[in-house]
């Protein structure tokens, strides 16, 4: 049932999503099953569409945001652009309630690119990583400094302006993953100023897998070189001299061979839904419900691991079972309430279509379930 939802740090929905996306499938299958020449002109303005959509809710200028499948590969565009010189033999900072995969690609790639990975860890027995143990880690040695806005195992939130005015007294590259916020809690590129953001269309913003970006201020794009570049990366496509290659003056550069485009048109309809909305009334709508949830860890003695106070979390609640949470998330699934757990931690996040009673049912069902 939609009212006990609790998978916005996963996929996310939104009213009407099912029909929206059938709907926009189906057009997509006319035109491009179409005996005719038309396709890249129905194509390419949704994908600049999607683009736009994005730009305005992270408030990037204009040519500094492209497409990416997920935020993993996003990370890789970036960092394998970078000029050698600007990593080689120094540090990449990051923390250990990152998103993993990210963590699985730096791991990888400081061997070819020559700088070390440096995890900040976690204190004894603490669940996120402290925004003072990071800044104490962040030395001029770092080259660059990959942030994680919200932790998707904690939700967690890090004090970005500070993080980011410290990070620019040690002239390192600055990027924020901000996957587990985006479309939920406000984000500005410009304030602070960041050098590269990523994210996803999954989760708050309710889109497909696939849907990812890659945000790179102008100021930063002009010294990258995309190792993976093809005749989208050029000013002009359509040079197709094979001794004039030149790369775009701005964020295209990023581009390389035609460009996937279904992903992005298939979450257009969620981002023009979001578009429409009171995100304030967004907000307002999670934070009742997140409220109501932390208060009934309390009353049921389940170990909270997401912090209290609302400018230290994102949308979701994460709470340490006595047990796996695996079993608690099926019997939960039993009875239509929608949740996931890691290896312990069961992860909630009330979204738009979660209401009260559905909270209540989670409740009910924690106190069944959940308790040693």
């Amino acid at each position: 049932m939609q009212d006990a939802y609790f998978l916005y740090h996963s996929i996310g929905i939104y009213p009407g999503k099912e029909a929206d996306l059938a709907r926009t499938m189906g057009a997509f299958a006319a035109v491009w099953g179409a005996a005719n020449d038309a396709q890249w002109d129905w194509l390419l303005p949704r994908r600049a569409a999607f683009i736009d959509r994005w730009r305005a809710i992270i408030n990037a200028p204009e040519g500094s945001v492209t497409t990416a499948e997920n935020v993993t590969q996003a990370v890789h565009m970036i960092l394998t652009a970078l000029p050698p010189e600007r990593l080689r033999g120094r540090r990449v900072l990051i923390a250990a309630d990152c998103f993993p995969s990210n963590h699985f690609l730096l791991t990888r790639l400081q061997e070819r690119l020559g700088f070390t990975l440096d995890t900040v860890p976690l204190r004894q027995g603490a669940a996120w990583v402290e925004d003072e143990d990071f800044l104490n880690r962040w030395g001029p040695d770092v080259a660059l400094a990959l942030l994680t806005w919200v932790s998707s195992t904690t939700s967690a939130r890090i004090d970005l302006p500070a993080l980011v005015a410290h990070g620019r007294r040690m002239g390192s590259v600055i990027g924020v993953d901000i996957t587990q916020g985006a479309g939920l809690l406000p984000f500005d590129v410009m304030a602070p100023a960041v050098d590269f953001t990523v994210t996803t269309s999954l989760k708050w913003m309710c889109g497909t897998p696939g849907a990812g970006i890659l945000h790179v201020a102008p100021s930063l794009i002009a010294d990258c070189r995309p190792e993976l570049r093809g005749w989208f990366s050029q000013p002009d496509p359509f040079n197709w001299a094979l001794d004039r290659f030149d790369y775009a003056p701005d964020i295209r550069r990023f581009d390389n061979g035609t460009p996937g485009c279904v992903a992005a048109i298939a979450s257009l309809p969620a981002l023009d839904w979001h578009a429409a909305q009171d995100h304030g009334a967004i907000l307002a709508h999670n934070r009742a419900r997140t409220a109501r949830l932390i208060e009934a860890a309390r009353e049921l003695r389940l170990d909270l691991v997401t912090p209290e106070p609302e400018a230290r979390r994102g949308g979701s609640v994460m709470l340490r079972l006595p047990g796996p949470a695996a079993a608690v998330v099926a019997r939960l699934r039993d009875e239509g309430i929608s949740t996931d757990g890691r290896g312990r931690v069961l992860r909630a996040s009330p979204g738009v279509v979660t209401t009260d009673d559905g909270v209540a049912a989670l409740i009910a069902g924690l106190a069944r379930h959940a308790r040693a």
